[in-house]
C-alpha cells in the first residue's frame, strides 16, 4: 500500500517509460514480498503449482538474462507493532466490520506474518540463492532496506509496489512492467517529483502522516490528500514536520510564511479598505461625470467621445483593485489553514513520533555502515535446482536445463571479457557462430549459434524435450508479463551437429567475441554487394522502375475498369494480327475469353456485358 489517499495517481505525471536497456548492467533491489503477494491471487485461478515459485524463477531468470540487471533480493524482518495494528484493523474494513477501537488479545498482537506467507517466503529465498542471487533480510519493511540501498548507492533501483519506499530515502522506484511494449518499465524519479510537486523527503512523511500509511491508515480525519498536498507545500522541508508538532500540540496559529501578508500590507496611503470610486459606466477609478466628458486613462478613445462600457464581468485591474483581491485571497487562506490546523489538533496522539523516526531511520539492515551490504553473484547450482524444481513443481530436469541456459550464457558471456581463461558453456557448448540479428520489441539481439564440444557427457539437453514443464496443472499465457516469458533456447540441428541458440545482447556479445562479430557484419556486407550485383536483383529491379506508379497509385473503380478494359482490347487486336483474317468471329471470342481468363470474375463481366 504504502501512502494513502490514491498517492500513485498524484505520482503518475511524473512515470517514466523506459526502454528495454534501462536496467542493463544496473543493481536492482527486489521486494521479494511484493512479488509474492501481487501475483498470487492472479495465477490461483489459472491453476499453477506454487506460483510464487514459478513466478520468482520465471522472473529471476529474465531480469538477469534478458534485460542484463543484477537483482538483489530482500525479504521482511519483524514488522513494527503499529503496521501490525494497521494489518488488523484493514482485515476488519476489508470486511465490512466497523470498529471504534480495536480488540486486543490478551497476549497482545502478532508481530509475525502468517505462517503459510512465511513459507511462501522461504521457499523463494532457497530458489534464488540456487540461482546464485545475493539475498539480503530487513529489520523491518522490505521496501525500507531497498529505499536505504537505493539512498546510499549500492543499488540503482528499487523494484516495490509500496509508495512508501519515497519516504524511506528511495531515488528511483520501478512500480510495474508492460508486457510486449518496447518500453517495459514504468519508473519513479525523486527528482522529478520535486520538480513537478515541490514536495521533498519530509514533505511526503507529512502528507503520509495527515492521509495515513501502512503504520496509521486513519490519518488526519476530514484531510484529504489534495487539502494535505497544500498544506504541506505551505511549509519548507526543515520546518514541516516541526510545526505539525506545534500543531499537534494545540498551537493554531502557525501560519506559514507565504500564506501571511507580504508586500501588500495594508498602510495608510494604500489600504484596501480605503478603496478610490469606481465610474458605474466604464468601471475604472473616477466619477461618471468625469467620464462623460473625458475618457479616463485607462479608455483607448478620443476626449470627445467619452469612455466606454464595461463588459459583463468586467473586473477592474488598476492598483486599489488588485490589493483589495490580494487581501481577500489571504484572508481566504488564513481561514483555511486555521480549519485544517483545528483539525489537525483535534487528532489525538498526532504526530505519532515512532512513525517519523521510523521513515527516517538509517540502519535497516544487519551490516555496518562501514562494511556496507554483501552482495555477489555466483554460478547457480544446477543439480541442486533441477532436484528443487522437480520436487516442487515436477519439472523436468532437461526442462529446467533449457529454461537455465540463457542465464549460463549470459554469465558465461560476462566472464569471457574479464578473465582469459577457456571454459565451456554447461561444460560442453561452446561459441560457434552468430546466426543472425533479431528483432524483439523494438530491440535487436544476436542469435548465437553454441555447438556441443563432446558427444560423450555427463548429461546433455535434449532437443526433443517439450517448451512446457511436464505436470498436470495447467500453465498460464506466458503472453501475460513480458517478465514472466519463458525464452527457452532453440535447437538446431545442421551436419550432423546439434547446436543451441540464444539471444543474447549485442554489446555484451561484441565485448567477448570481437572478431567473430566484426566477421559476421563483414559477410553480411559481402552478401549485400553479392545480392545487389546479381541479375535478378536488376532485372527486379527494372520491372519495379518501369510501372512505378502501380505501386505508388491506386485507381479507383470507374478509373480501374475502362483502363483495363482497353488493355485487354490492345491485346485481343495484336493477337488477331498475327493469327490472321482467316479466323472467323467464333474464335475471336474464344481466344478473348482465353486472354481475360486471368482477370477476376468482376472484370470479365464488365468486359463482356459493357
Amino acid at each position: 500500500m504504502g501512502v494513502g489517499g490514491n498517492f500513485w495517481e498524484l505520482l503518475k505525471p511524473y512515470a517514466r517509460s523506459e526502454g528495454f536497456d534501462f536496467l542493463r548492467n544496473k543493481r536492482v533491489a527486489v521486494d521479494l514480498s511484493y512479488w509474492i503477494v501481487a501475483h498470487e491471487t492472479a495465477l490461483k485461478s489459472h491453476h499453477v503449482r506454487k506460483p510464487h515459485l514459478r513466478l520468482t524463477f520465471f522472473r529471476t531468470i529474465n531480469l538477469f538474462s534478458k534485460f542484463g540487471a543484477f537483482p538483489v533480493f530482500v525479504v521482511d524482518g519483524t514488522p513494527s507493532p503499529l503496521k501490525s495494528e494497521a494489518r488488523v484493523a484493514r482485515f476488519f474494513r476489508s470486511s465490512g466490520i466497523e470498529l471504534t477501537s480495536l480488540p486486543v488479545p490478551e497476549g497482545g498482537l502478532s508481530a509475525e506474518r502468517n505462517s503459510a506467507f512465511t513459507k511462501c517466503v522461504q521457499e523463494c529465498v532457497e530458489l534464488v540463492e540456487l540461482l546464485g542471487m545475493p539475498v539480503l533480510k530487513a529489520k523491518g519493511e522490505a521496501e525500507a532496506l531497498c529505499a536505504q540501498l537505493n539512498c546510499e548507492g549500492h543499488v540503482d533501483a528499487c523494484i516495490t509496489v509500496d509508495s512508501d519506499a519515497f519516504l524511506f530515502g528511495a531515488k528511483c522506484i520501478v512500480k510495474c512492467f508492460r508486457p510486449n511494449s518496447k518500453e517495459p518499465f514504468e519508473s519513479y524519479n525523486m527528482s522529478d517529483i520535486e520538480a513537478g510537486l515541490g514536495l521533498k523527503r519530509k514533505h511526503l512523511i507529512a502528507l503520509a502522516l495527515l492521509v495515513g500509511n501502512d503504520h496509521d491508515m486513519n490519518g488526519v480525519r476530514g484531510i484529504g490528500l489534495d487539502t494535505a498536498l497544500q498544506f504541506v507545500r505551505a511549509f519548507s522541508e526543515d520546518d514541516i514536520l516541526n510545526r505539525l508538532h506545534e500543531i499537534g500540540k494545540g498551537n493554531t496559529s502557525q501560519v506559514p510564511i507565504s500564506i501571511k501578508s507580504g508586500d501588500y500590507m495594508d498602510t495608510d496611503e494604500n489600504s484596501p479598505n480605503k478603496k478610490q470610486p469606481h465610474c458605474s459606466f466604464c468601471g475604472h477609478p473616477g466619477s461618471k461625470r468625469d467620464h462623460t466628458k473625458f475618457s479616463c486613462e485607462y479608455c483607448l478613445t478620443n476626449d470627445e467621445e467619452g469612455c466606454l462600457r464595461k463588459p459583463e464581468g468586467f473586473k477592474c485591474d488598476c492598483f486599489s483593485c488588485d490589493m483589495t483581491r490580494k487581501h481577500k485571497e489571504q484572508k481566504r487562506l488564513e481561514i483555511w489553514h486555521t480549519k485544517v490546523c483545528n483539525k489537525i489538533a483535534n487528532e489525538p496522539d498526532f504526530p505519532k513520533d515512532e512513525i517519523i523516526d521510523m521513515y527516517l531511520h538509517k540502519n535497516n539492515g544487519y551490516f555496518s555502515e562501514k562494511d556496507g551490504p554483501c552482495m555477489c553473484w555466483e554460478k547457480p547450482n544446477i543439480e541442486m535446482l533441477i532436484d528443487f524444481l522437480n520436487f516442487h513443481q515436477n519439472w523436468d530436469p532437461s526442462y529446467v536445463r533449457r529454461l537455465i541456459f540463457p542465464v549460463m550464457s549470459t554469465i558465461f558471456l560476462r566472464d569471457i571479457t574479464t578473465t582469459t581463461a577457456e571454459d565451456l558453456l554447461f561444460g560442453q557448448y561452446e561459441f560457434d557462430s552468430l546466426e543472425r540479428v533479431k528483432t524483439r520489441y523494438g530491440y535487436q539481439f544476436y542469435v548465437v549459434k553454441w555447438k556441443r564440444a563432446f558427444n560423450n557427457v555427463a548429461y546433455r539437453i535434449p532437443s526433443n524435450v517439450p517448451d512446457t514443464p511436464q505436470q498436470g496443472t495447467r500453465e498460464l499465457d506466458e503472453t501475460e508479463d513480458l517478465l514472466d516469458d519463458c525464452d527457452v533456447p532453440e535447437v538446431l540441428m545442421d551436419e550432423g551437429s546439434s547446436f543451441l541458440l540464444t539471444d543474447e545482447n549485442m554489446d555484451l556479445v561484441a565485448a567477448a567475441f570481437p572478431k567473430e562479430v566484426k566477421r559476421f557484419w563483414h559477410e553480411q556486407e559481402l552478401k549485400e554487394l553479392k545480392r545487389r550485383k546479381s541479375p535478378s536483383s536488376r532485372s527486379d529491379k527494372n520491372e519495379n522502375s518501369a510501372s512505378p506508379s502501380s505501386k505508388r497509385l491506386q485507381l479507383n473503380i470507374t478509373e480501374f475498369f475502362p483502363s483495363t478494359k482497353v488493355k485487354d482490347q490492345s491485346k485481343a487486336d495484336d493477337s488477331s494480327k498475327e493469327i490472321g483474317d482467316s479466323q472467323d468471329s467464333g474464335a475471336s471470342k474464344g481466344k478473348r475469353k482465353e486472354s481475360s481468363s486471368n482477370l477476376s470474375k468482376s472484370v470479365r463481366r464488365r468486359l463482356l456485358f459493357d
